[in-house]
């Protein structure tokens, strides 16, 4: 039986067309490269702040409990997939090569417009 058509074969017409607020996002990917930020209207007339690629990040020091910025050198790997740690793609959870250290990232850069850190000894 062809898809989309009913036994008889008619076919199922949509009921309405997609809202905006459900219409699909282009995923955002954020690089190491001079740091780009973008605003955008969010719902609610809200604004946010969208990061399109970084170099510095707010590293914290569990042991002192100061935060510092410092620069991206690399990034090391990323659990979602081996792949975006080869593209050096900044997400949650990525460990990233800094000038202090090792660290891993624990926001969502590409929702915050920022890269926060924790460093890992």
């Amino acid at each position: 039986m062809n898809l989309g058509r009913k036994i008889s074969g008619g076919k199922y017409h949509k009921r309405r067309k997609k809202k905006f607020f459900e219409k699909k996002v282009q995923e955002r990917t954020v690089s190491i490269r001079e740091t780009k930020r973008k605003a955008l209207r969010a719902r609610g007339g809200k604004g946010k702040t969208i990061l399109l690629s970084a170099n510095i990040a707010n590293v914290l020091n569990p042991k002192t409990k100061k935060t510092q910025k410092t620069k991206i050198k690399n990034v090391l790997e990323t659990p979602q997939n081996v792949f975006l740690a080869r593209q050096n793609r900044l997400m949650k959870s990525a460990i990233i090569e800094t000038e202090i250290g090792k660290a891993k990232i624990t926001n969502r850069p590409s929702q915050e417009g920022m890269v926060n850190a924790v460093l890992i000894e």
